[in-house]
């Protein structure tokens, strides 16, 4: 009797490749790295700038508007170099938080608005229409002039609150497609919180687009904080910053070009950074991105 041989076993297939996270596949594009390599030099510039500056930031060095020096002088006589180099880190930390501030007070108002629905979700879209139609900087003059002197923390929180409405808008309308999806359906089912259920199946579905909000948050942040340094608003009138400087030095924008154009091409080239890393994770949204 012939013996019948058991057929081999085939190879088991291969593990599909896990996901790339929204972050890995923007790293794959060259608009982001670059992007990100540009703000990251910036950072680390405005960062680690005072270690390096070649002088104090309100030391007097020559003469008011001279070549002396890579940039020159400044009004002051004040070296503008230096003053660039320490010119930044306030506006930035400023900024961040800002920026942070206003990302989680938009994601709140516009998830809420879209999980409660009904006439929850109308009444808090108006009165986020209304917010909307201020211009973002109107509000932060209107409180700053009754300000003698201006706290970090009271910027920190008038340029957040001027980010939350058009954040709220997004959040709100990505929620939309994500609240109606059937595992949110099922949790709730289970018997899960409201809040847990925002937290854990709500939110993390919406991370590529709130990648790119932020990153766009953050560059009307610098140019919001930089405009109203320009205009006088800054935490240390003695001390440098970025906008400040433009308008202390616009008077000599003919003799010393620097004293100007040098704070105005790092915050130029900061906002195209942060522009090119807001593009890059918005085409990763676009073409279907994970979550984190």
């Amino acid at each position: 009797m012939t013996a019948v041989s058991e057929p081999t076993p085939g190879p088991s297939p291969a593990p599909a490749p896990a996901e790339k996270s929204t972050l890995r596949r923007a790293l794959d594009q060259k608009r982001f790295t670059v992007g990100l390599t540009i703000t990251a030099i910036i950072v680390l510039l405005a960062v680690f700038g005072p270690l390096l500056a070649p002088h104090g930031q309100n030391e007097v060095v020559g003469p008011t508007f001279s070549s002396k020096g890579l940039f020159g002088t400044d009004y002051l006589g004040q070296d503008v170099l230096t003053r660039l180099l320490y010119g930044g880190r306030v506006i930035l930390l400023i900024s961040l938080f800002a920026t942070l501030l206003g990302m989680v007070l938009g994601v709140l108002i516009g998830v809420v608005a879209a999980y409660a629905g009904g006439w929850w979700d109308e009444v808090i879209m108006r009165l986020n229409d209304v917010t909307l139609a201020f211009p973002q900087i109107l509000l932060s003059l209107v409180v700053l002039t009754a300000v003698n002197q201006p706290r970090a923390w009271i910027i920190i929180i008038l340029v957040g609150i001027s980010h939350a409405p058009r954040v709220a808008r997004l959040a709100r309308g990505v929620a939309l497609g994500i609240v109606s999806r059937d595992f949110v359906y099922a949790a709730e089912a289970l018997g899960e919180r409201r809040s847990r259920v925002i937290l854990a199946e709500v939110l993390p579905n919406m991370s590529a687009p709130l990648l790119a909000e932020a990153g766009l948050r953050l560059t009307y942040s610098i140019g919001l904080v930089a405009a109203l340094g320009f205009l006088g608003f800054s935490t240390d009138p003695n001390a440098a910053n970025w906008g400040q400087m433009i308008n202390e030095n616009r008077l000599g924008l003919t003799i010393q070009t620097w004293a100007v154009l040098a704070p105005v091409l790092i915050i130029g080239l900061f906002t195209v950074g942060t522009n090119l890393m807001a593009d890059g994770v918005a085409q990763v949204a676009q073409r279907g991105g994970g979550s984190e």
